[in-house]
């Protein structure tokens, strides 16, 4: 083997390790989000307390990773596909710490909760749940689509954000009834509020992530794209 084929190689495993590095940390934040929903749900305020704790490794992650990525950078000067890959990896992480953020919100929402419902009605929404669901459908699935590179995966996770969006909706104007009927509710009603807009935001998150995903496969930037700008550009060969 020459030498240019060895470092070639060496570039290839490089590459591979950063995508497998990037889907071990989707996996910690997968686990810290459905950690954080349950906790809000029960509520369970020791699995909150590993939520929030747990938001440290991710935060180690991403710096971890930047690291690498800037270091790549540096070294190997990545054309084309490799680069639109280390960049999609980059921004991937972003994505992803900020999801952690989201998931400890939602924990800590429980700990309150958890003290709260000693004294007061604590609104208990079925929407919610089932948002949270949604949201940790997308973020599987925007994983799923980085780890085959599949564009048309990605853009499915996409059009899967409306329905998020328009479930926080719904929950906010149930939460406003709650608050305009029973006072006492209002406190409790808020926090609901709190947790309802991280888990919309984590689907905005997982959107962003499967735009990254579209970017690396395809080569095009969809982010502010419409549906059929979005269709168009997974559509290219």
């Amino acid at each position: 083997m020459s030498n240019g084929e060895h470092l070639s190689k060496q570039y290839d495993q490089e590459l591979e390790e950063l995508r497998a590095r990037i889907l071990h940390m989707g996996g910690m934040v997968e686990a810290q989000l459905q950690s954080a929903i349950t906790s809000y749900e029960r509520p369970d305020v020791k699995l909150a307390e590993e939520v929030i704790d747990a938001d440290r490794n991710v935060n180690e992650q991403e710096v971890e990773l930047d690291r690498v990525v800037v270091n790549m950078i540096v070294r190997r000067q990545p054309t084309a596909g490799d680069l639109r890959l280390i960049i999609g990896v980059a921004r991937t992480v972003t994505e992803l710490e900020r999801i952690g953020d989201e998931a400890t919100k939602i924990a800590r929402a429980a700990k309150w909760l958890f003290d709260k419902q000693r004294s007061v009605r604590t609104p208990r929404l079925r929407e919610i749940h089932s948002s949270a669901l949604a949201a940790a459908r997308m973020l599987r699935g925007a994983l799923d689509a980085l780890a085959r590179l599949d564009a048309a995966a990605a853009a499915a996770i996409i059009d899967e954000d409306r329905g998020v969006d328009q479930q926080f909706q719904a929950i906010l104007r149930q939460l406003i009834t709650f608050m305009m009927e029973d006072p006492r509710t209002i406190s409790p009603s808020l926090d609901a509020v709190w947790v309802a807009k991280a888990i919309e935001r984590i689907g905005d998150h997982a959107k962003n992530i499967a735009e990254h995903v579209i970017f690396v496969a395809q080569g095009a930037d969809v982010r502010h794209a419409t549906p059929e700008e979005i269709a168009r550009a997974v559509s290219q060969e």
